[in-house]
């Protein structure tokens, strides 16, 4: 993809290979990638072909085998355990499918929590929270637990706690997995809206096609390797990754 801009995320050859007693699963295998601030993009394919290995290594969740990743134009390889942590506060957000939220904290606990490891003044972490739950339908929610909390409004709480800091990249790991269509539909309005209108960039990881219809670009992995950049293609093949 060509744009005026530096791209938010590079990767260079990249690969992450993985041992299993005598034999070495590729992962990822000589990945090469650039995605660029405002994308809505998807890497889709098959379960194992790596594309959520791609996003924790983006996220600084793991280490490539050989290869260099850049985000925000900052080497990953060459941070410390320490500072790794901090950037990744800092600068990336996560939604998972499993939404992640701490169960003993109340919805607005969750959603402020990295503005409260930022040291962000409570009242400003209240206001910036509350004002996105409203935004998202959430208003009145604020002292529900996870337990309390239906799967479509905890990944709706997920999605604030990932973009309230204004990452650089927002990663979404298969966050459509555990709801119903029609709760996942309303979870891919909400990022849609955050993409126009925050210029929020998402990168997302999955096979479901309803995601993959929404993207401005999708890329194809099989086996490691970016297989396709083309849209498409991608669209037609994804009935692919439900067999």
């Amino acid at each position: 993809m060509k744009t005026h801009s530096d791209p938010i995320v590079r990767l260079e050859n990249v690969t992450r290979h993985f041992h299993q007693g005598e034999t070495i699963v590729r992962a990822v295998d000589g990945v090469d990638l650039e995605v660029y601030p405002g994308e809505f993009t998807v890497i889709s394919g098959p379960s194992g072909s790596g594309k959520t290995t791609i996003l924790n290594l983006i996220g600084a969740l793991d280490d490539p085998t050989e290869g260099k990743i850049w985000v925000e134009g900052k080497n990953l390889s060459s941070m410390s355990r320490s500072e790794r942590s901090v950037f990744r506060r800092d600068r990336i957000g996560f939604v998972f499918q499993a939404y992640n939220l701490i169960p003993v904290l109340t919805a607005l606990e969750n959603a402020e929590f990295i503005l409260t490891l930022q040291g962000v003044p409570s009242s400003e972490r209240k206001e910036r929270v509350l004002s996105l739950m409203k935004e998202v339908e959430l208003e009145g929610l604020e002292n529900r637990r996870p337990d309390e909390m239906s799967g479509g409004q905890q990944q709706r709480i997920a999605i604030i706690r990932a973009i309230i800091s204004n990452p650089a990249i927002v990663l979404a790991d298969e966050p459509t997995a555990n709801v119903d269509t029609a709760t996942a539909g309303k979870i891919l309005d909400l990022m849609a809206k955050l993409n126009r209108e925050k210029n929020a960039t998402f990168l997302f990881s999955t096979h479901d096609h309803n995601v993959i219809e929404r993207a401005s670009r999708v890329i194809r992995m099989q086996d490691g390797k970016i297989i396709k950049n083309d849209l498409q293609s991608a669209i037609e093949n994804s009935s692919e990754d439900h067999s």
